[in-house]
């Protein structure tokens, strides 16, 4: 007989991924993102976070709340290997799982203390806006990092960024203080890995605004950034 136990929230964070196309595919790889995870009672008293900023990063567990499926797939198609090649979904970080549980490392900015309890903006997420967290953890350097670790099928993929250009100054249309996380964003290539049309124009969604851009080669020009 299988045990069932439900998880409910302890908090949910926000900020500018709006859609998942964007979102970086690993967490860190964005540190000029910031998102505020903000708790819901009773979790969201001074005591619960005790000590939490004397660490430099912290671990998140969250819910891949768009991910949902009842239907258990054993294999998925990861991105890293251009969406063609199969793998089994436990080799694999796919949203697709049988829980749906994500796993990311976050940098800590700060802590703030408001009359709705406490909030953690952190740095470097890779979570889609509303998320629902199930949990949080400290980052222990000594543990957590572990030098000799394989990367499996990961170490044989290609690792590129792009370089990014705005045309006549589009960059202004954009707000000063976020632009160098949406250029980090941007620089990550958020295409799927097995397009490569240079003609093409993508459109992501970033907080509230539309980037539009286009790939040739290693180089990412956003020709414009609507307000929406």
């Amino acid at each position: 007989m299988s045990e069932q136990r439900i998880l409910r929230p302890i908090a949910h964070i926000y900020n500018d991924y709006t859609e998942k196309f964007g979102i970086p595919r690993q967490s860190g790889r964005a540190t000029g993102v910031l998102s505020r995870v903000v708790f819901e009672p009773p979790y969201n008293v001074s005591e619960a976070f005790r000590e939490i900023e004397g660490f430099s990063h912290l671990w998140l567990l969250f819910d891949f709340s768009k991910a949902h499926t009842e239907k258990f797939s054993p294999t998925v198609r990861p991105p890293r290997l251009g969406g063609n090649a199969r793998v089994g979904v436990f080799a694999s970080r796919s949203p697709f799982r049988p829980n749906s549980i994500g796993l990311s490392v976050v940098e800590l900015i700060k802590t703030e203390k408001t009359t709705d309890g406490v909030t953690l903006i952190v740095a470097g997420a890779d979570i889609l806006n509303g998320t629902p967290i199930y949990d949080v953890k400290p980052y222990l350097p000594y543990a957590d990092a572990l030098p000799n670790a394989k990367g499996g099928y990961t170490e044989t993929t290609q690792k590129r960024t792009l370089s990014v250009r705005f045309e006549n100054g589009v960059e202004k249309k954009f707000p000063s203080e976020k632009l160098q996380g949406l250029t980090e964003v941007l620089r990550e290539d958020p295409r799927p890995s097995y397009q490569d049309d240079n003609e093409r124009v993508y459109k992501m969604r970033f907080g509230n605004y539309d980037v539009c851009f286009v790939v040739d080669g290693d180089i990412l020009t956003v020709q414009k950034i609507l307000s929406v």
